[in-house]
């Protein structure tokens, strides 16, 4: 009371001591749980990573299986031969009628390509797919009614006409390409710049091969005609198309679903083919070709979703996340612009390019004549059997449904084997436009793969092509010998020499335009060279209007030009 200060005693100074260490604690507590919010934070980011990743990894392999399953079924047109001869017999169709229809699926396979790549690049395979299912089903529907309904008013019949079955083969042409491109492009856009990328594309391209082996098995042991003992006679065609309707319907509408491309992998392609362009020089650097990171850096971070304030959101939006809706959807906007006037550049760039003229000749001096051979089997195969042939004795040059699994199976197999020779030996992949100055483009090649230190013999993609052009004719000067008539066992030979040209052509052409040109328009770009092979089936295949069985044993010349 006198101002003379009051000493504490003992149990104040405790109390104040106790205090003291108890704020000392909370400070520490209050580190550690901030350390361990970060840290959980870390570990949870982490986790999320890992999960997107593997999400992604699963996406990817579910589509490449299903896309193998999809080529499986895609190729049944391969399987022509197998009932084309019924269609002269059944149908009272003439030579020249039969290879009409073949004629109309080979061009509507091929002409209509660039179309469907073009949709494919920039609105995912899903819609082929979703098309090619109602394309195979109704084509097949068509032809099983219309072969069900017996020869056409003008061969002496009561059945549909003749242009209904044309009408139907059409469909079934732009069927095929429409599942083909969808499933091919699904697997080149996952894996186009992996190290594996060209048995990656050689697999699915090899299941379109035997797509027609396995399918002309089940028509001919299963789907067939009953003799009187019990034994398979020809296929039963109208079950048989049936059969396929459903088939293809079923794999088109899967396909749908089931083949999907990795997002981030698009972009990241998308992003990479910009860069490239404004380094080589060709593309000039502009605001709209900016980054991913650049443009989402300039409308801001108000599009990106935050997953733990979703229970919290009004019912009403704020004005700030109208704002931030829109501007995530310019940014959207934005990105598919970007993506079109690239893709549509670069296909400019592709026709411009006198390189590819050159290599979409050489496919079309190899598939057409294929194609010819093989949608005439049947015929040549009738053709090397001698007239004193007993009806229900086996052809000497064999069933058409054996050369169509010859066919099958050696086209199979030089498809895989040039794609992973391919790979093993193939010079390291360089894009097509490169930059001007050689030091950087060289120190860029070794940045994006760090395997290129590694000295090893590397043969060309191109060079691969050479001995299998050399197969494929030599194939045909057999076939254009005297040697076949005398013994038409030879013609399984001539079959597999052209299934080995014919696949490694089919398999080869493909993984060159992917690494040439780029995967982020590999549809729309092979689409475009798919094109050449119709008008080489068109203009191989030349039949007489007349009795092409009673032209002698050179009669095959009639069917061959």
């Amino acid at each position: 009371a006198d101002g003379h200060p009051v000493e504490r005693g003992p149990l104040q100074s405790r109390s104040r001591s106790k205090s003291s260490w108890q704020s000392a604690n909370r400070d520490d507590g209050n580190d550690s749980d901030d350390s361990n919010g970060l840290l959980s934070d870390v570990v949870e980011g982490i986790v999320e990573r890992d999960r997107r990743k593997m999400e992604r990894e699963v996406v990817r392999v579910c589509s490449f299986a299903w896309g193998v399953i999809t080529c499986l079924g895609a190729g049944s047109i391969t399987a022509f031969s197998l009932y084309g001869s019924l269609l002269l017999t059944r149908l009272h169709y003439t030579q020249l009628r039969v290879n009409a229809v073949a004629i109309a699926a080979a061009v509507s396979m091929y002409l209509p390509v660039p179309l469907f790549g073009y949709l494919c690049d920039r609105y995912t395979p899903s819609p082929l797919s979703f098309s090619s299912g109602f394309l195979f089903g109704g084509g097949y529907l068509l032809a099983a009614l219309t072969y069900k309904s017996g020869p056409p008013p003008d061969a002496g019949g009561s059945g549909w006409p003749f242009w209904v079955m044309v009408v139907a083969f059409a469909l079934i042409g732009a069927g095929t390409s429409c599942m083909y491109l969808a499933a091919v492009a699904t697997c080149a856009k996952n894996f186009g710049r992996g190290k594996h990328k060209g048995i990656m594309l050689a697999v699915p391209i090899a299941a379109f091969g035997l797509s027609g082996m396995w399918q002309s098995q089940v028509g001919t042991y299963l789907l067939c005609e009953r003799l009187e003992d019990g034994k398979c006679g020809d296929v039963d065609v109208f079950r048989y198309f049936l059969f396929l309707s459903i088939l293809l319907f079923g794999i088109g509408l899967i396909g749908t679903l089931g083949l999907r491309i990795v997002d981030e992998e698009e972009e990241k392609y998308i992003d990479e083919a910009v860069e490239e362009l404004e380094r080589s020089g060709i593309l000039g650097e502009n605001d709209f070709f900016r980054s991913r990171s650049e443009v989402q850096a300039a409308y801001g971070t108000f599009g990106q979703p935050d997953d733990s304030d979703d229970e919290n959101q009004s019912i009403v939006m704020s004005d700030e996340e109208r704002e931030a809706r829109r501007l995530e959807e310019e940014r959207g906007e934005e990105e598919r612009r970007k993506k079109n006037w690239l893709l549509n550049f670069e296909t400019r760039l592709f026709l411009k390019d006198h390189t590819m003229w050159w290599l979409a000749g050489g496919f079309f001096l190899i598939t057409g004549p294929g194609e010819a051979y093989m949608n005439n089997l049947g015929t040549i195969v009738q053709t090397l059997s001698p007239r004193t042939l007993l009806p229900s004795a086996s052809p000497p040059a064999g069933l058409p449904s054996t050369h169509v699994t010859i066919i099958s199976l050696t086209s199979t197999i030089a498809r895989l084997l040039t794609g992973s020779l391919s790979d093993l030996f193939a010079p390291i992949a360089t894009h097509h436009f490169t930059r001007n100055d050689p030091e950087s483009s060289s120190s860029h090649r070794q940045e994006e793969n760090p395997e290129s230190t590694n000295t090893h013999t590397t043969v060309s993609r191109m060079t691969f092509l050479l001995p299998s052009a050399f197969l494929f004719s030599l194939g045909f000067l057999l076939l254009s010998s005297p040697f076949p008539v005398q013994h038409p066992q030879l013609a399984h030979i001539t079959t597999g020499l052209v299934g080995i040209g014919y696949g490694s052509a089919f398999s080869l052409v493909p993984i060159i335009i992917n690494v040439v040109w780029g995967v982020e328009n590999f549809a729309t770009n092979w689409g475009i060279v798919s094109m050449f092979p119709a008008i080489g089936a068109a203009g191989t295949v030349n039949a007489s209007d007349g009795d092409v069985m009673g032209s002698g044993p050179w009669a095959v010349w009639s069917v061959i030009d």
